[in-house]
């Protein structure tokens, strides 16, 4: 059983940026061009309570052309050692900064990007995030066995795990 949490707004997202805190890759997921999902794992460069996600990708990538025709993506955060996991849903859009790219830039990005910083094929993903859902139980190993061998005694009336639904 879990108990289940509503939040919203900053408060939402604050939760949120404390769960994935440590998680530095997602699985971002597009709509394809035949209404099927792609997914791929990104590397998030930016993320804040204001619910702005930032990622770099190739201004040519099929993720570009995805974004460009559906701009509604979902951001998938998981660590299956602390029983945590998030999924975020905003739409998409696309950006060739160059201050902004300055700001993210890291020198270790070269490896995706032969021409550094000033490569003319780097763009920025901008994940305006609306709402997400969460799925917690990152206790001690201890405390979530606690959980289970009371919740199994109760009947299921103690809460395993925390979920949450926000809206942002």
């Amino acid at each position: 059983m879990s108990e289940t949490i509503e939040l919203t707004g900053r408060e939402g997202m604050k939760k949120v940026c404390e769960l994935i805190e440590h998680i530095s890759t997602c699985m971002l997921t597009t709509a394809a061009t035949d209404g099927s999902f792609d997914s791929r794992p990104m590397a998030t460069l930016e993320k804040n309570v204001d619910g702005i996600f930032w990622f770099l990708m190739h201004s040519g990538s099929g993720v570009m052309a995805e974004v460009e025709r559906d701009s509604h993506v979902s951001l998938i955060y998981a660590e299956p050692k602390d029983s945590t996991y998030v999924v975020l849903k905003g739409l998409a859009g696309i950006s060739k900064d160059r201050s902004k790219i300055h700001e993210l830039w890291k020198p270790l990005y070269k490896a995706w990007f032969a021409g550094g910083e000033e490569d003319p094929s780097i763009a920025l993903l901008r994940v305006e995030v609306s709402d997400a859902q969460y799925w917690d139980a990152s206790s001690s190993k201890l405390v979530v066995r606690a959980r289970y061998l009371a919740a199994a005694f109760s009947g299921g009336k103690i809460a395993v795990s925390e979920t949450g639904k926000i809206k942002i």
